[in-house]
């Protein structure tokens, strides 16, 4: 990826008067007059003609957009339809992409989307090429392969897509080249796995993220939008793995052994916000990685680069941190990451009980996290902090003490510059993760833990604190901690309220 070589402030772009330039239609960044080369199709969360949705924003689908920008480089004619974004049901999902033609589709596999998007996959034209990827694919792939709905399936992914999506679309018989595809042959009932030439399986799995290109915003339809603060906003990844070992997390590096971490060089992430900037007139930023803000190797240079093209002056930026990591820090560093315009810090808080903590492997305390919050907030840096309730072997005890610990960061807030809100869920089990093999080796039966459903929080949209988390209350109806459902419930909704009255509180006083 180009980088500048100097270290001079452009000029700032003249500021929007409104929403930047949306793409119109369902099917973004294809070019019409050609013949579709492929589709690339992220499911929605649940069916929107039997409940529609009433959240109003959606992340945007960064992944999917870097091969759809990758394949589009190589000479293919791609789009994306984002069926989430636009809250489309299924049989409207397959209206739009049976008549779009195309000679492929990719879809990204989620545990609690799987179902949708297998029913989806059953209703494309016989004449569609499907590949899949995504955690849930690499998690279950002969599962996946052997669903009589994934017929058309012709390619299972493992990993980073970019070159290997490529390939296929150039010639689908190179399958048999490309390392970490999987196909099934019908006739035989067997699995086949591609393998690289020569042994040489790096390029394929592990692209160089600093020789990509940089992600057209045209396959993002939501991204950059206008923030509740009036600034525009865009999402941004800066790397790319995570070396830890989160018991519920699908991005565990003992889930992932063939993904190597890679960061981006800070000259090429200062690129990318400049050239929103330009582009898009967007002055906030929010970088989507597990990494930027979870390793001093990747923090101090970072900053040194930021430092040097004064992006605090211009731009506030949030991103993910590492609560092990930034208590290690000292004062200078943290001082310039508040210099450097960091606005807010995502945490993966998850509990109040040390004994909860030591189960996920978070490798954190309670203590360090309110010491971590507490300097960040001192400096005027706003924390957002996640949590679980119901993971398994959480006690009554521990759960008191998770709320406990959200008031105690709440009160802490009130006396400090810095915001600090809290996002609850419910704990849900996804395949392949540290906890869902300790899960099923304890006697959970493997189907029922899949068997995802949305859970209505808003009571049909009446409950405006639920909305903006509507995509997020999913659940397979299991008690997996001594708290039953309904009483685990009732403490996420009365946290979620109280934040909704603090937000709505602040944004009233401002």
């Amino acid at each position: 990826m180009p980088a500048s070589t100097t270290a001079t402030t452009p000029p700032a772009a003249t500021p929007p008067t409104d929403q930047p330039p949306r793409r119109a239609g369902l099917v973004v960044g294809a070019d019409p007059a050609r013949s579709l080369d492929a589709l690339f199709v992220n499911a929605p969360l649940r069916d929107y003609t039997l409940r529609p949705r009433v959240n109003d924003y959606t992340l945007p689908v960064l992944g999917m957009a870097y091969i759809a920008t990758y394949a589009r480089q190589a000479g293919f004619n791609v789009g994306v339809l984002d069926a989430e974004a636009h809250g489309l049901g299924v049989a409207a999902t397959v209206a739009v992409i049976n008549a779009a033609r195309p000679r492929w589709v990719g879809m990204n596999l989620l545990a609690p989307t799987y179902e949708l998007s297998a029913r989806i996959a059953a209703g494309l034209d016989e004449d569609i090429a499907l590949m899949v990827g995504g955690h849930h694919a690499k998690a279950m792939p002969k599962r996946v392969l052997a669903d009589p709905r994934m017929a058309q399936l012709h390619a299972l992914v493992l990993g980073e897509g970019e070159p290997r999506v490529a390939a296929l679309l150039a010639d689908r018989a190179r399958r048999s080249e490309l390392p970490g595809v999987m196909w099934r042959d019908r006739l035989l009932g067997t699995t086949a796995v591609g393998l690289a030439r020569g042994g040489d399986a790096g390029h394929w799995l592990s692209p160089d993220i600093d020789s990509l290109p940089l992600v057209d915003r045209v396959f993002l339809p939501q991204d950059p939008y206008v923030a509740d603060d009036g600034r525009i906003e865009a999402n941004i990844v800066g790397s790319r793995g995570c070396p830890y070992d989160c018991g519920f997390c699908g991005a565990a590096v003992s889930a992932n052994p063939d993904i190597k971490i890679r960061t981006r060089s800070p000259e090429g992430i200062v690129e990318e916000l400049e050239s929103l900037n330009a582009e898009y007139g967007a002055t906030a930023f929010r970088f989507v990685d597990d990494l930027f803000l979870g390793a001093a190797r990747v923090i101090r240079p970072s900053m040194e680069a930021f430092t040097a093209h004064r992006i605090g002056e211009r731009y506030v930026w949030d991103a993910t941190g590492r609560i092990n990591v930034l208590h290690r820090a000292d004062d200078a560093t943290l001082d310039t990451l508040a210099r450097n315009g960091l606005r807010e810090v995502a945490l993966g808080i998850e509990s109040g009980s040390d004994r909860v903590l030591a189960a996920m492997d978070k490798r954190i305390t309670a203590d360090m996290t309110a010491s971590v919050a507490h300097r960040l907030m001192a400096r005027g840096i706003n924390v957002k902090g996640y949590f679980i309730l119901g993971y398994p072997g959480e006690g009554r005890e521990d759960i008191d003490a998770t709320v406990r610990h959200i008031h105690h960061l709440w009160d802490t807030a009130d006396r400090l510059p810095g915001a600090f809100r809290a996002s609850v869920f419910e704990f849900r089990p996804y395949p392949g993760t540290p906890v869902w093999q300790q899960l099923v080796q304890a006697g959970h039966d493997a189907e029922k833990m899949l068997a995802y459903a949305d859970v209505d929080l808003t009571e049909q949209g009446a409950d405006d604190s639920m909305r903006a988390r509507d995509e997020f209350n999913f659940s397979v109806g299991i008690q997996f901690a001594e708290t039953p459902l309904p009483v685990l419930r009732g403490h996420l909704a009365s946290l979620t309220r109280e934040q909704h009255t603090r937000g709505r509180a602040a944004r009233t006083a401002a």
